[in-house]
């Protein structure tokens, strides 16, 4: 079926690109490791997309010496870390002076970023336990381990005796009140059988064709997904590239009718989008921005990178976290940046937008990379719908007010019902028959994080984790 219709006048959010965003100010923590004495230009002052794209290059250009990098969203400045005494030493230090020459900051640190990774690959090897997780912190230059409150007895032995054997100085460990799952629901709603989830960015697939990426744990759970409750099918997952659990968590949904528009936006609800432009890397202490059909739009920033979670139904590698709350329903959502970057697709977490908590997200970049999509608008006539900005049936704009498809619980059922009938993609909490609550609290919610000007400082911190 065509998706250029009077009633829809778009299709499925391609989380947006946020030039219309603006931008709300965090401030980091001080760093947690001394200032270099080494000579060399003053740091610049970097917008977060370019900060995350020259910690790419640096990385390639320090090799070994290269410990990890963060954003400094207060003072606008890139943080690299390199080994403490072993590559810097002094002023001659060529690499040294072209990374400060590059705009950087530079800290020595104790940890690189390879024994970092061996750290986490050790962990994976002795500690994989369900309801843990593991991720990258540059800013304390350190692997910070979580672990939810299924975990007690041996298992909390285990992953605390497995951190204490990383040595002093190179992990931390901390209990999170939550439990970790798949957040099955999420931007615009997508049914598929008696699962709910999100659609994420709208793509171009391999072929040309528009299609979709939401999660994976989504596209292993239902073949079919439909813009509608009980509604026909609209987009048919590529099973050959859906991955849950394993090294990601994405899967891409190929259109039906080929002719669908796809726009690269992101529905922010009431009729507002956000136009996607580029693909980022994450970086933490980047500021982004959540949408999903559950709970509307939340902000927050990474907190680590290549992040290991243990879900009940495995283990999933390679994520993003932060402290961004999601709940159930959210799953494969879209995560952005304010000036229009594709970040992550939502996988799951511990917590909720009432106490806040952990929440990971699959990366856009590698997902694409294993699909062979791009992101881009999709179908005839794609751009001329974009301009339209209007919500789609699934989840926002002109129909949110009126039902269930915009943010409502997962119908209870097969793969919703998650850990209690353990369904292999579903592990979140759903709750029946919360469909028009749902919707009309992603209104509210929208109204508040949205303003004139875009997302508006004080709604995104109302709807926020609160920790």
């Amino acid at each position: 079926m065509s998706h250029k219709r009077a009633t829809k006048r778009k299709a499925f959010i391609a989380a947006g690109g946020v030039a219309a965003l603006g931008a709300a100010a965090l401030v980091l923590p001080n760093a947690m490791a001394s200032q270099t004495d080494a000579k060399g230009a003053a740091p610049k002052t970097l917008a977060a997309s370019d900060a995350s794209d020259l910690a790419s290059r640096l990385q390639d250009l320090l090799g070994e010496a290269f410990a990890g990098a963060y954003y400094d969203s207060g003072e606008q400045r890139l943080i690299i870390n390199v080994i403490d005494g072993l590559q810097i030493e002094g002023d001659d230090n060529n690499v040294i002076i072209q990374a400060q020459e590059a705009g950087a900051e530079v800290r020595e640190v104790e940890n690189s970023w390879s024994e970092l990774l061996k750290g986490a690959a050790t962990l994976k090897e002795e500690a994989t336990v369900p309801g843990t997780a593991w991720a990258i912190d540059p800013r304390t230059n350190k692997l910070q381990v979580t672990a939810d409150s299924t975990v007690t007895g041996e298992n909390w032995d285990t992953i605390e005796s497995t951190v204490k054997s990383l040595g002093a100085g190179m992990a931390t460990i901390k209990k999170s009140a939550g439990t970790f799952k798949p957040f099955l629901e999420g931007g615009d709603a997508i049914f598929g059988g008696g699962a709910r989830c999100s659609a994420g960015f709208n793509v171009v697939n391999a072929e040309g064709a528009p299609a979709f990426l939401t999660a994976g744990h989504c596209g292993v759970a239902e073949a079919e997904w439909s813009e509608e409750e009980n509604g026909a099918p609209i987009g048919t997952v590529d099973a050959a590239t859906a991955t849950f659990p394993g090294a990601g968590d994405f899967a891409l949904v190929n259109y039906n009718d080929p002719a669908t528009q796809a726009a690269s936006t992101v529905d922010l609800g009431n009729g507002r989008t956000v136009d996607i432009n580029a693909v980022g890397e994450a970086a933490v202490g980047l500021q982004v921005f959540r949408m999903g059909s559950t709970t509307g739009l939340a902000d927050g920033q990474v907190t680590g990178l290549e992040a290991t979670v243990n879900y009940p139904e495995g283990t999933v590698t390679g994520l993003i976290q932060t402290n961004v709350c999601a709940e159930p329903g959210d799953s494969g959502g879209s995560l952005f940046t304010e000036d229009g970057q594709a970040i992550g697709l939502t996988s799951g977490g511990s917590g909720d937008c009432t106490v806040g908590g952990e929440t990971f997200f699959q990366p856009v970049t590698t997902a694409l990379a294993a699909t062979g999509a791009t992101l881009g608008d999709g179908g005839a006539g794609a751009g001329e719908e974009a301009a339209g900005g209007a919500g789609d049936a699934a989840g926002a704009g002109e129909e949110a007010d009126g039902g269930a498809a915009a943010g409502a619980g997962q119908e209870e059922g097969a793969a919703g019902a998650g850990e209690e009938e353990g369904a292999a993609a579903a592990g979140a909490g759903d709750e029946a028959g919360a469909g028009e609550e749902a919707a009309a609290g992603a209104g509210q919610e929208h109204e508040q994080g949205v303003g004139d000007q875009g997302v508006d400082e004080q709604g995104v911190d109302e709807q926020g984790v609160h920790q």
